[in-house]
């Protein structure tokens, strides 16, 4: 009897497993950006602006995303100087006590500019953004030229402002490759 009663137990928790992981993967499947584009062509614009006022409550990313859009897309050249004043900001609070500190400072520095690039979705920008950022590292006061990681830090985002320079209209990429030049000269 024992016995029976283990393999039921034992089978019954293997469906509950079961029935629990479809249900997960049920529920945690996003729709497709196609699926999800169909289906806001059909809401009406009330209903629009709520689902908009939500997905801003639930993340600072959205809202973020969301002020840019509204308030800051029109005028790219103010926004861009905004993230500047902000970097030079954020560049001069950094703890230069330590590499360590500083290296933390300028991945986190990083990883802001580039979300700000993001939210603006031009490759004008986003350049625009890393040759400042790799302008302030050079300024940096112990020199980065001393610390390996720092430097890597450096040359890499100055690969990444060549491979997106070649995507660029080509004035732009002669605007871009003289600020380039200045940066190497500089380093």
């Amino acid at each position: 009897m024992k016995i029976k009663y283990y393999v039921i137990v034992v089978y019954l928790d293997n469906l509950r497993c079961f029935f629990k992981n479809c249900i997960i993967t049920h529920y945690m499947k996003a729709a497709t950006v196609i699926q999800l584009k169909k289906e806001l062509e059909t809401l009406n614009e009330d209903h629009l602006k709520q689902l908009c006022l939500r997905l801003a409550r639930f993340k600072i990313e959205n809202k973020e995303l969301l002020t840019y859009l509204l308030f800051e897309s029109e005028d790219e050249a103010f926004y861009i100087e905004g993230i500047k004043e902000q970097t030079d900001q954020l560049f001069e609070e950094i703890n230069t006590k330590s590499y360590f500190y500083i290296k933390k400072s300028v991945r986190k520095i990083l990883r802001l500019l580039k979300k700000y690039a993001r939210y603006s979705n031009s490759k004008e920008t986003e350049v625009e953004l890393l040759i400042y950022y790799c302008y302030k590292l050079q300024t940096l006061k112990p020199s980065i030229n001393n610390n390996l990681t720092l430097t890597n830090i450096y040359l890499k985002q100055i690969e990444n402002i060549e491979k997106k320079i070649i995507k660029l209209h080509e004035d732009l990429q002669f605007d871009f490759r003289e600020k380039l030049e200045q940066l190497n000269l500089k380093h």
